[in-house]
Formats: structure tokens, C-alpha cells, sequence
């Protein structure tokens, strides 16, 4: 089996191979250079992993709240695609991906929403909704570390219920003089052989005053998507499945993220201060062409009056089928530029910061739909991950192919969604160091003042009739699909891009006009003030504090428009105790918020004045309020190991869900205030609890065990979780997001130059949605086994230090399943290979 895709991949692995056989050749050569004056510089070189987790640790250490650090060394050694790889390793950090790839992070098993994200320590809006963070296009080049916060300060966003993550990017004065670092990497997406690559740099250049640095990433990747969805019920009588109808569905994905920018700073000389402007692009975009065939059983028996087939393997002789093609494209952006000043003025440490971030998010789907075609079928679904439909001419055994089918009717269904988020940002920040009620202190104050503007459609769906000019089976590769499942249907491929140019040139351009109750039209203006004060003890610390949040935002409708004004207090304490040198114990109650994302908050709803029916968003819905309890015990066991356990309790109230519900409506109609009116859309919950422990390892040999050992180390981390909250109707589910369990474990061996990392993660089941009070979808557990090896050159190029690497990600092949009620009824598996890269990095 081949890895190579082309010759420049094969030159590369080449050179790879090379320099792990030269690292296991020269072992005698590498211990006399052990003994070289230069052995000091050679260990500190060698030892990245080791020395990465002990820069960790240290700021964990000295930290006056309850966090997790990573640093970009170990990002540069885990195997990860992007920041989400990254932050999933942590303690209570789990990952949602979308197609393998690594997007969200449930924070402690929480909701996406319940997660601040911050660059710098400046929060960035959702592109999607104006809340949920996503972490698959911000660059690792330029981070520096990431500190995951588990109990907030006062001196952070309110609005992080479960965390609060900053991505601390590289600065040009942490290297004297001229920089650079460089990452070219190719590789293939198994599935479909598709080409994967990665292109980053970073320049960077200080004096004694002045220094900037400039970076550029891209990521690209080819993949084939094997998905089956299914429609199943479960008879109770008969113990018995019942095979509604399944889809056969093969993506072709091109997914690419990019990012640019740069920092200009100036340090005058003998002082403390600086000022700088900093500016990043970044961008996500997601080409998608799907071919899918759609067999229903259950309309073609309704259709011949006949009993549906039931049980796991059955024969009918009529099925209704579909077939959908889409050629679609996603898009998320965030554009940032912070001009700031730290300044020292009588006593006071003076940081401001003003902030203008645009984000984008859009889809467009235009989708060919064939309908009324038939065939009679036999299935097998024994095996839910790989089902079996064989197709026949109607109400014969007669074989045929999907190819074979004649569908009577063509439609074109066109969907379009976007939302742009135009936000600034004033943020001053002020601290100084005084005597407290007799006790050495530090005082913090600080105001922020956030105006956003958001703009977009949340849903806009159009059917149209297609062009009769145009044979869709003209567009017919006969190409069969590639496939890790049985295309027991003789699903073949079709040219997707020039169907969509034909069908566009036909009528003169696609697109969809958006209807009023999709409109998205938000103001939102967030000012806070904090104060904080952290005393010094000779056992640790306390830091204390209070910050309030108030927002005014208004909602525009297409009858009336809403407005409205919440102001929160939210308080937080916090008490470090250092009960020995090497033993600290954490104690936190904190307080915050979630406000409703954008689509949620819209004033913008379908009214049915006649039957008083309100369907759609809610400017009326309540921000959810938390409030919560941590404690963590950590011993610092070695000079880079770690043993910590942790608790968390989060009480939280107006837990946001989807569901139907009586409501004045004098909301959306003015008129008709003091009116009981349905309304099915967004509304608060009650009662809602998240609580876990967490275990965290972090072991180096060298800290216990003799010098034969000093490279090999492992990490373990386990957490906990449970989570629930009651609807209107007195039912009660899971947050979305929570997985009862979580863990993530690694072993790694790095020697002077060559590194090996195993790491593998787990995360058990856990609830996707709550969009129906009646319907619960979720997720099957997940498994991830991913490597990494990496070898430094024992020679310099034109003076820069190079290393080569290997990734290989998903080496288990891991099948993706979410099903409804219970794992008997999946209603998607999905698979998508195995993921390989060779690569170089040069650092100047």
C-alpha cells in the first residue's frame, strides 16, 4: 500500500524515512555528542515534549484561578488538524466534529454556547449565531499557548458558562532580531485518495524598540464521505425494526482554511510600555457536492396498500426512490484589528484596547431533486454500519441499478442561510499594587463596552421547477461511488459543477429570496465594569471581585420590533491554598451568563393572525444564569509531572431548548398584548445542572525513574460528567454536548532529536439537540487513535534548524453513528478514513 500521491510526496516520505533510519543508525554518535561541550544546548533542543509541559505546569501553577494550559510546542507535537485537536486533549474538553474533522469543543460536556472564545484576551463573536465559538481555522501559527479557564475572574467575559478560552499568540520581542518558522506538509485522505496539504510561515523581527511580525497559513483537504441515513422505528410488540426509508449518500469534500496577518509594536526604551496594532484574517471554506438516493419504503407499501416490510432483512415489491445532487458551499470568516496601548501612570499598569471584528458565516445549497421514481427492494440492515439495499424493477427480483430509474418529476430546491457581524470593542483595564486592609495586594478595575450588529437570514428555502431543457442523466459519469460501505445501489457519480452551470445559465441565476420571519436584524450593546482585588497570604491567595454586565439590544420583525434591557451581577471568589510546596488546593464560586444566539433572539417570525400561531425566533427569551462551585487539588509531582483531581457544579436557570409553548402576544403584535398565543420556536427551560470530576495525569519518567527512562512519559486524563435540565412539560434531558465519560490518554519517547507520540480519546454518548421536546438525537460514542513521529536534522540549511514528521490521524477508522431515542434506531452512519501526512518545518 502506497502513501504516495505524486512524486513530491514520495520524495518526501523518502526523506523521512531516511532521517528516522539515520536516528536509530548513529545512537552511538548521538551519546558522544552527549558528552560534546555543547551538551547543554543539544538536551534543550531535544527535549521539546518535556520541556513544553513544564512551561505548562509552571503557568498553571502560578495561576490565581483554576485552568489548563497548552503550549505551541506541544501543539506543534500532537498530530492535530487544528486548535479543536488541541484543546480536545485537555481535562473536561471534548470535541465535535462535523465529517472527522474536529469543530467544536464541548466545554466540560456543555453546550457549544457555553464557551467564550478570545484572541489576546479580546472575546470574538460566533460567526455562525453570534455565540458558538468554532476552533477549524484559526492558525497554530501564530498561537504561543492557549489557556483554557475553568472558573472565570471578574476581569473576564461574563458570558462563559462552562470556560472561558484564550488563544495567546506569538509576539515578535519573544526573539531577538530576525525569526522565521516554516511548515510545508503533504499527505492523502484515504478514502478516496484525496490530497491533503499544510502551508504556514511566520516572520518575525525586534530591536531594542521596534519589531513586527507578519504570518500565512493554508490548509487543504480532499475527502470522500461514505454516509447512510436512515428513517427506523422500533416495534415494541414484535421486537422488531422497521426500515422506513434510507438514504445513500456520497460527499466529494474540499475543505480549506486560511489565515494572514501581523503585529507592529514599539517599546519605548527604559519604560514599560508599548503600543502596537495587530491584525488577523481567518477563513473556513467547505465545498460540498453530495450524490444521494433516497429509498422509501414505507410510501411505496402506503402506495400498493400492501404491509411494510419489517425485521432485518426483508424483500418489498415497490419502493418509491429520490435522488438529490448538491453542489453546496459553506463559509465562515472572522476578520480582527486591535489597536493597543500599556502604559504606566502613577503607580497604575494601564492596558487598552480598542477592537473592530467582522464575521461572516454563509451556506448555499442548490440541490436537483428527482422524484416518483420506482423499484422493488431487499435489504439487510443486520449490520447498521454497513446496510445492504439491492434494487429490482418494480414487483420483480429482477437486478437493476439506481441508473436504471426514471424519475417523472425534477425540482430544484435552493437553500441559503448567512449571518455578518460588524462588533467593536473599547476595553481599559487598570491595576496596581497597594497595601489592603493591612495585606499586600493587587487592585484590578476595568471597562468594556461592546456595540454588535447583526445582520443575515437564518433560513431561506425556495422549490422551483427544474429546467426541462436539461437531462440530468446526461450529467452521469458512471464513475462508481468510492466506498468503505457495500453500493449495493450502484450509486454513481455525477458532474455536480456543471450541472449547477447549466441549470444556472438556463434561468438566468440561482437564489432565493428571504422571507421576513427568517430575517436576522440584532443591535446589541454589552457594557461592564469589574473590580477585583487579589490578597496575599503566607498559605496562597484570595482573589475576589465583581463584574457587571449590562445589555440593551433590540430586535427588528416584520410586524414590530423589540427592544429590551438586562443588567447582571456577577460576583466570583477565589482562594488559593498552598498547602505544601508542591500541593495547591483551588476553591471557586463564579457566576455568569449565555445570552440566545442571534437566530434565537429574532423578532422575526411566521404569524398567523386567524389562528393566533407564532412560528420562529424570540426577542423575549431569557439569557441563562449559572452559578457554580470549583475545587481542585493539585500536586506539582516533578519538575514536569502532574497529578490534579477536580470537581465542578453548575446550577443554571433559563436553559434555552426548542419546543412549543403558550405566550403573550403582544411580542410580536403589539394589538394583541395580554393574548395567550401558541408559539413553537425558542423558549426557557428550568432547573438545568452540569457537574464532573476530572483526573488529570501528566507523568515524565525522569522525574521518578533513572536516567534510562528520562524520554519516556504518558498523560491520562478522565472526567465525569453529568448533566440535566426539565422543559416546560416536566421532561427532563441531558445538556446538549455532555458525554457521561471522557478520556484522553498519550505515551509518548523522544530522545535528542527523534519524538514519538500514541495518543487516543474517547467520549461516550451524548445528546446533540434539543430542537423538539419529543425528539432527542444523539451522538454514539466515539474513539480517536492518532500518531505522531518527528525527527530533528542533525545539519542546518542556510542556518535553519529542520525537522521532518510524520501524522497519521483516525488509524482506528472510526465510524460515526447518532441515532434517535436509543442506539437501536442510528438514523446516520458515516465514514471517512484514515488521515496521513508527511511534512517539513524550518525554524530560522
Amino acid at each position: 500500500m502506497s502513501f504516495c500521491l505524486n512524486k513530491k510526496q514520495c520524495l518526501l516520505a523518502t526523506a523521512i524515512a531516511s532521517a528516522l533510519a539515520h536516528s536509530l543508525i548513529s545512537v552511538p554518535a548521538l551519546a558522544q555528542e552527549n558528552s560534546a561541550p555543547e551538551v547543554t544546548e543539544v538536551v534543550t533542543y531535544g527535549t521539546p515534549i518535556r520541556d513544553s509541559q513544564r512551561a505548562a505546569i509552571e503557568e498553571k501553577r502560578n495561576a490565581d484561578n483554576y485552568l489548563d494550559v497548552v503550549s505551541a510546542d506541544t501543539i506543534g507535537r500532537f498530530p492535530d488538524q487544528n486548535l479543536a485537536d488541541s484543546l480536545g486533549r485537555m481535562p473536561g474538553l471534548a470535541i465535535e466534529r462535523d465529517q472527522g474533522q474536529a469543530r467544536y469543543i464541548n466545554f466540560r460536556g456543555a453546550p457549544f454556547r457555553y464557551t467564550q472564545l478570545a484572541i489576546d484576551g479580546l472575546s470574538i463573536p460566533g460567526a455562525e449565531n453570534g455565540r458558538v465559538p468554532r476552533f477549524d481555522a484559526f492558525p497554530s501559527v501564530i498561537t504561543r499557548r492557549i489557556e483554557a479557564n475553568k472558573a472565570i475572574t471578574p476581569d473576564m467575559p461574563g458570558e462563559a458558562v462552562s470556560g472561558y478560552i484564550n488563544i495567546d499568540s506569538f509576539n515578535p520581542f519573544e526573539v531577538d532580531g530576525w525569526s522565521a518558522a516554516t511548515d510545508f506538509g503533504i499527505g492523502e485522505q484515504r478514502l478516496g485518495g484525496g490530497d491533503v496539504s499544510r502551508y504556514s510561515g511566520r516572520l518575525s523581527w525586534s530591536g531594542e524598540t521596534l519589531g513586527f511580525s507578519l504570518f500565512a497559513s493554508e490548509n487543504l483537504r480532499e475527502q470522500i464521505t461514505d454516509n447512510r441515513e436512515y428513517d427506523l422505528e422500533w416495534d415494541n410488540n414484535s421486537r422488531e425494526r422497521i426500515l422506513n426509508s434510507i438514504d445513500y449518500r456520497s460527499y466529494f469534500v474540499d475543505r480549506r482554511d486560511s489565515a494572514y496577518g501581523g503585529r507592529l509594536e514599539y517599546r519605548p526604551a527604559d519604560t514599560m510600555n508599548r503600543f502596537f496594532f495587530s491584525t488577523l484574517f481567518s477563513e473556513f471554506v467547505d465545498d460540498e457536492e453530495r450524490n444521494q438516493y433516497v429509498v422509501d419504503f414505507e410510501t411505496g407499501a402506503n402506495a400498493i396498500r400492501q404491509p411494510q416490510a419489517t425485521g432485518d432483512n426483508g424483500y418489498q415489491p415497490l419502493v418509491l426512490t429520490q435522488r438529490l445532487l448538491q453542489l453546496g458551499e459553506y463559509e465562515n470568516s472572522v476578520l480582527t484589528n486591535t489597536l493597543g496601548a500599556d502604559v504606566s501612570a502613577g503607580g497604575w499598569f494601564i492596558e487598552a484596547r480598542i477592537n473592530l471584528t467582522n464575521t461572516e458565516s454563509s451556506l448555499f445549497l442548490p440541490i436537483p431533486l428527482s422524484a416518483g421514481g420506482q423499484a422493488a427492494a431487499e435489504f439487510d440492515i443486520s449490520n447498521l454500519e454497513d446496510p445492504r439495499v439491492t434494487l429490482m424493477a418494480p414487483f420483480t427480483r429482477t437486478p437493476i441499478t439506481a441508473a436504471n430509474i426514471s424519475f417523472p418529476v425534477n425540482l430544484g430546491i435552493i437553500v441559503d442561510s448567512g449571518l455578518d457581524i460588524d462588533a467593536s470593542k473599547l476595553k481599559l483595564d487598570a491595576e496596581r499594587n497597594m497595601e489592603l486592609f493591612g495585606r499586600d495586594a493587587t487592585v484590578k478595575l476595568g471597562l468594556e463596552h461592546d456595540q454588535r450588529e447583526g445582520r443575515g437570514a437564518g433560513f431561506a428555502i425556495a422549490q422551483t421547477a427544474f429546467p426541462q431543457t436539461l437531462n440530468i442523466n446526461d450529467f452521469d459519469t458512471g464513475a462508481r461511488w468510492e466506498s468503505d460501505m457495500n453500493n449495493t445501489v450502484g450509486g454513481t457519480v455525477y458532474d455536480n459543477q456543471g450541472l449547477f452551470r447549466a441549470w444556472e445559465q438556463a434561468v438566468g441565476g440561482i437564489s432565493v429570496p428571504v422571507p421576513a420571519d427568517q430575517r436576522v436584524a440584532i443591535d446589541e450593546d454589552i457594557t461592564a465594569i469589574y473590580a477585583m482585588a487579589k490578597s496575599e497570604f503566607d498559605w496562597g491567595n484570595i482573589v475576589a471581585g465583581m463584574r457587571v454586565e449590562r445589555t440593551d439590544y433590540s430586535s427588528e420583525g416584520p410586524i414590530a420590533n423589540y427592544a429590551d434591557t438586562l443588567t447582571h451581577a456577577l460576583p466570583s471568589a477565589h482562594i488559593n491554598i498552598d498547602l505544601r510546596e508542591d500541593l495547591k488546593l483551588r476553591l471557586a464560586a463564579t457566576t455568569s451568563i449565555s445570552r440566545p444566539t442571534y437566530n434565537e433572539w429574532r423578532a422575526a417570525a411566521s404569524v398567523n393572525l386567524v389562528d393566533r400561531i407564532v412560528t420562529g425566533g424570540n426577542p423575549s427569551l431569557e439569557p441563562e444564569e449559572a452559578a457554580g462551585l470549583d475545587v481542585s487539588l493539585e500536586w506539582y509531582a516533578g519538575d514536569a509531572s502532574l497529578v490534579s483531581l477536580g470537581a465542578f457544579h453548575r446550577n443554571i436557570e433559563n436553559v434555552i431548548y426548542a419546543d412549543s409553548a403558550t405566550i403573550d402576544g403582544g411580542v410580536y403584535v403589539p394589538s394583541a398584548a395580554g393574548e395567550n398565543w401558541s408559539y413553537t420556536g425558542f423558549i426557557n427551560g428550568r432547573d438545568g445542572k452540569l457537574s464532573g470530576v476530572e483526573f488529570n495525569l501528566i507523568a515524565q519518567l525522569a522525574d521518578f525513574m533513572p536516567s534510562a527512562l528520562d524520554g519516556l512519559g504518558f498523560n491520562a486524563n478522565i472526567t465525569l460528567l453529568d448533566s440535566k435540565f426539565k422543559t416546560r412539560g416536566n421532561n427532563s434531558f441531558s445538556l446538549p454536548g455532555t458525554s457521561d465519560v471522557i478520556y484522553n490518554t498519550s505515551v509518548y519517547y523522544e530522545t535528542e532529536r527523534l519524538s514519538l507520540r500514541i495518543n487516543y480519546q474517547y467520549r461516550d454518548d451524548w445528546l446533540s439537540t434539543t430542537e423538539n421536546d419529543a425528539f432527542a438525537e444523539y451522538w454514539a460514542a466515539q474513539k480517536r487513535l492518532d500518531l505522531n513521529v518527528k525527527y530533528d536534522l542533525p545539519w542546518q540549511v542556510m542556518g535553519a534548524d529542520l525537522s521532518v514528521y510524520f501524522n497519521a490521524n483516525n488509524l482506528n477508522d472510526a465510524v460515526d453513528v447518532r441515532y434517535v431515542e436509543n442506539a437501536r434506531t442510528p438514523n446516520q452512519v458515516e465514514r471517512y478514513g484514515r488521515h496521513y501526512m508527511t511534512g517539513i518545518r524550518a525554524n530560522f
